[in-house]
């Protein structure tokens, strides 16, 4: 069985973004630039990369042993130069989707659907092996919901995933039954928690803060391009 300890953040955060019927419960814009902070963050929380000077740099090159963040980090440190948040955040947006549903199936934890969109658009849907939703996702709405809560104190993967929620939107989906104002002072109020060390914290932060530009910047892209059209 495949556990929460197993998942990167990445994962974690699709399965989250995922509805039971296997497809996605937010715009690809918002999904896939949460995606591209997940693997920062993740590889922030690894202790291979800092943000030095608002740019990423790599701080230890050692391999984590997750393909999907050691693609990553490769990139990041055969980079010519030091690149802010928000190139690496956009880049791995472009690129991360793909691979995370790919291992996702591979692991059992959902399963591929094709079918048509008005018999003529061919779509892929990505529900739940059974139609039951996975246990490590289940486990990962219990923490972060705890958090929210204020029954546990949130730890930094805990308090990562609920950036992640929070700036993508998916947080009235992920708390839905929960006074969504109460839910966005609360995560408001653990994301300024102490729950990491300063230096960490500072990081995930301004990766956050990328995450929400390259969203902005997107959407504001897609809509002009549609306007001009």
């Amino acid at each position: 069985m495949v556990t929460v300890e197993d998942m990167n953040l990445a994962e974690e955060f699709l399965l989250l973004a995922y509805d039971d019927d296997g497809a996605p419960l937010t715009d690809g814009t918002h999904l896939d630039n949460g995606l591209g902070g997940a693997v920062l963050f993740d590889l922030a929380l690894a202790e291979r990369v800092d943000i030095v000077d608002k740019k990423v740099l790599v701080t230890d090159p050692a391999p984590t042993g997750d393909p999907i963040l050691d693609v990553a980090l490769g990139r990041i440190a055969a980079e010519g130069r030091h690149r802010r948040p928000g190139h690496w955040v956009t880049r791995f947006a472009k690129q991360t989707r793909p691979h995370v549903l790919e291992r996702l199936v591979a692991d059992g934890v959902l399963t591929v659907e094709k079918d048509k969109v008005l018999g003529v658009f061919p779509r892929k849907r990505y529900p739940a092996t059974n139609g039951v939703e996975p246990a490590a996702e289940t486990r990962a709405r219990q923490r972060m919901r705890a958090a929210v809560l204020g029954t546990e104190q949130a730890d930094p993967r805990t308090a990562a995933l609920c950036a992640l929620v929070a700036a993508t939107d998916l947080d009235k989906k992920v708390f839905a039954g929960l006074d969504r104002k109460v839910v966005q002072a609360r995560l408001r109020e653990i994301s300024e928690g102490a729950w990491a060390a300063a230096a960490v914290k500072k990081t995930l932060e301004e990766i956050q803060a990328a995450m929400m530009v390259a969203i902005v910047a997107s959407t504001t892209a897609a809509t002009a391009g549609s306007t001009g059209s």
